[in-house]
């Protein structure tokens, strides 16, 4: 479990850039085989995943406690259904940076500084592809937890736009339209185009 130590705002967190250019002493992760920006284990994350030329970008809601070599059971879904739809790697990215096991425990306000850097970890993401980025919206219905969050998507919505991003969806939606959350998909589950824009009415 990885519980808050209280709201982000009160944290010291690297920009994406710091982060992206800090080497931490102690890491053993492959990096060759792995993106994991920070390197180290924190309050936040902005990405952990595969590297290679054809990324599956998984979008879940809050970073919890996965680290190269040591995946949660949800990432481990994530890569079995990267690989089963003919990706050779996987990207984790999260709506919002903040690390959390129960979502409940997320940020009641949005951290704007944090958001911003998290944005600039997407479009970083968004240039591994060399086609359009496929992009699968997990979040199911944790999206509800804060109002902030539809805001977040947003703004993921308009970066991927400039790069040609396609959004998918794997499993049924819920009955408000939310895309299926990664952990209790077959691992055999196709990806579907999804309308985000539309399901979220966003303009």
């Amino acid at each position: 479990m990885h519980i808050p130590k209280g709201k982000s705002q009160d944290e010291n967190i690297l920009s994406f850039e710091e982060a992206l250019t800090h080497r931490e002493d102690s890491s053993i992760y492959d990096r060759d085989r792995w993106l994991y920006i920070p390197d180290f284990y924190s309050e936040y994350r902005y990405i952990l995943g595969t590297k290679g030329k054809k990324p599956l970008i998984c979008i879940g809601i809050n970073p919890s406690t996965a680290e190269p070599d040591n995946l949660d059971n949800t990432l481990k879904s994530v890569q079995r259904i990267a690989d089963g739809n003919g990706f050779d790697s996987f990207i984790m990215f999260n709506v919002y940076a903040q690390r959390a096991t129960n979502p409940d425990d997320m940020d009641k306000e949005l951290n704007l500084e944090m958001h911003e850097e998290n944005m600039k970890a997407f479009r970083y993401i968004m240039k591994f592809s060399c086609e359009s980025p496929a992009v699968w919206a997990a979040w199911g219905t944790i999206i509800e937890k804060r109002k902030y969050l539809i805001d977040c998507v947003a703004d993921m919505i308009k970066i991927g736009e400039e790069f040609g991003a396609k959004w998918y969806r794997a499993g049924k939606v819920s009955a408000k339209g939310h895309p299926h959350h990664p952990l209790y998909l077959r691992k055999d589950s196709v990806l579907e185009p999804f309308d985000v824009v539309g399901t979220y009415n966003i303009k």
